[in-house]
């Protein structure tokens, strides 16, 4: 850089903004940006700053005056650029906690938990939780869905952005997508807040949300949700959410042409195969559809 002494500025907050834009447009600035983030993430011990100036006067008096030479800033960006990578991973190493799951399209993943409960997550889901805290707090943050076999022990959390759902140990399934949020018991007790009301699901209850709505859900006997069997199966719901799990399931693009997409569908469709999995979906509804590679359209029978 041109002017080493903004730099120290810069360093100390002693710049104006004018000074800061023109320190912005010298080459290696983003490197100073990373250094001073980390240094600030670092705490400094304490100086008697009286003191040090008085012990630097007397050392520089006991010596002779040294030849005072030009920083190389072209060396000082090298070795910048290797602290960067040290503090980096350090800051990673020591204050990365979090365990985090995910899943892609057309994929589900099976694991256990740290006090050994099970679960499995369906296609492109994420969840995390924190390994530090686990044994004094099970709390998990799920976007997406996922099935619990949870073991017994203190309060487990799942939290989503829709809502918190509470078990202490039992099954259950736990659903949340755009505009969409489902929780099935299949086992035990389980508690799901939303919207700071509190309801408490006993085995075969289902608590559902689509659009803001709370939805009346008929009771169900499954042992365990359809997806973990390579299946997805729905009981009245509109054909949007459908054809998001079909997506989903599939690495599929599927569009509509003249179709009413609030439409409701009760059904199942495969993980297996493709066609049996879209015809499943679009004969009941009297649909047709064409594939076009990764892009699938739905249109009505009539249409041409």
């Amino acid at each position: 850089m041109k002017n080493e002494k903004n730099i120290l500025k810069w360093l100390n907050n002693e710049l104006s903004s004018k000074e800061i834009e023109e320190l912005k447009q010298e080459e290696g600035f983003e490197t100073l940006e990373k250094i001073a983030h980390y240094a600030s993430q670092m705490e400094t011990p304490k100086l008697d700053a009286q003191a040090a100036l008085e012990a630097f006067k007397a050392r520089n008096h006991s010596k002779k005056e040294t030849k005072v030479r030009r920083l190389n800033f072209k060396t000082l960006y090298r070795v910048a650029a290797v602290l960067v990578v040290l503090l980096s991973s350090s800051y990673f190493l020591f204050f990365n906690t979090h365990k985090t799951f995910e899943t892609k399209i057309a994929e589900t993943k099976t694991f256990n938990l740290p006090d050994n409960s099970e679960v499995v997550l369906n296609a492109a889901s994420k969840l995390t939780y924190n390994k530090k805290t686990w044994k004094d707090k099970r709390d998990l943050t799920l976007d997406g869905e996922a099935f619990f076999r949870v073991q017994k022990g203190k309060t487990f959390s799942v939290i989503t952005d829709a809502g918190i759902v509470k078990v202490l140990g039992t099954r259950f399934n736990v659903k949340y997508r755009t505009n969409y949020f489902e929780v099935n018991c299949y086992h035990g007790l389980v508690s799901v807040t939303y919207k700071n009301k509190t309801v408490k699901l006993p085995p075969g209850k289902t608590f559902r949300v689509i659009n803001g709505t709370i939805e009346n859900v008929k009771d169900f006997s499954d042992p365990n949700p359809s997806w973990i069997q390579r299946e997805s199966s729905f009981n009245r719901i509109t054909l949007n959410q459908v054809i998001a799990e079909l997506e989903r399931q599939y690495d599929i693009k599927i569009k509509v042409e003249g179709v009413d997409t609030s439409k409701l569908f009760t059904g199942s469709f495969t993980h297996d195969n493709k066609n049996i999995a879209l015809q499943a979906v679009t004969i009941p509804l009297k649909l047709s559809y064409k594939i076009e590679g990764k892009t699938v359209i739905f249109y009505n029978y009539d249409a041409k």
